[in-house]
């Protein structure tokens, strides 16, 4: 199935002309600069069996942590950080971002 619909999009991208092509390309760079926490898993092909492997916890774990709104910012540093990623806090305001240091002295469990 996967190998049928990158073949076909490998033919819809060759018809597209360039202006189109270069409208797809930038929505979707944007789309990828903001996911929610299950889709960030599923893009760098993770189950939420295998992260609870890598986390040392159960799926059901990593079900309910997906699902969270709030939770402490260590937890989400293990959870990127399992992935492969790295976590960083900026705080951005009209004059420019700043990047928040104190939680990068914590030490990860």
């Amino acid at each position: 199935m996967d190998y049928w619909m990158a073949r076909n999009f490998k033919l819809l991208e060759a018809r597209m002309s360039p202006e189109a092509l270069a409208r797809s390309t930038a929505k979707a760079d944007e789309m990828l600069k903001e996911m929610r926490l299950s889709e960030l898993r599923k893009a760098q092909g993770l189950t939420q069996k295998n992260l609870a492997e890598i986390l040392h916890v159960r799926q059901p774990t990593i079900a309910k942590m997906e699902k969270k709104t709030d939770m402490y910012i260590s937890t989400l540093r293990e959870h990127i950080e399992a992935m492969g990623g790295e976590l960083y806090v900026i705080a951005k305001f009209p004059t420019g971002s700043v990047k928040i240091t104190n939680f990068y002295d914590m030490e990860v469990m």
